[in-house]
């Protein structure tokens, strides 16, 4: 017997198939009114101080640019000013402010 048929329920249908189904329908509930899910509601910052964030972790441009897979470049005009960060790489600097370890982490693997 295969992996994916060992998934199978009795009725042919996998697992992931059973989810998907149950996931459409708390959707459509939802969006009839007849069902609440959770949302969060995600801020992401107008202005990002980049100098602010690198010094904060102590690191030199190079250092940062590279730890973080910036453009040094980049880097050097995102702090004085002269370009700004688009919207995925500000969302990208708040984590690296708040949890700049585990970014280290999650690239070193």
């Amino acid at each position: 017997m295969s992996v994916r048929n060992s998934k199978r329920a009795h009725t042919g249908r996998t697992r992931l198939g059973l989810a998907l189904e149950q996931s459409a329908k708390e959707i459509l509930a939802h969006v009839k009114g007849e069902a609440r899910l959770p949302t969060r509601r995600i801020v992401l910052p107008g202005e990002v101080d980049v100098k602010r964030i690198r010094t904060k972790a102590g690191m030199s441009q190079a250092e940062f640019a590279r730890a973080f897979c910036i453009n040094p470049r980049t880097l050097q005009e995102w702090e004085q000013g002269r370009r700004k960060p688009d919207a995925t790489t500000r969302a990208y600097l708040a984590v690296i402010a708040k949890k700049r370890q585990a970014v280290l982490e999650a690239l070193a693997s």
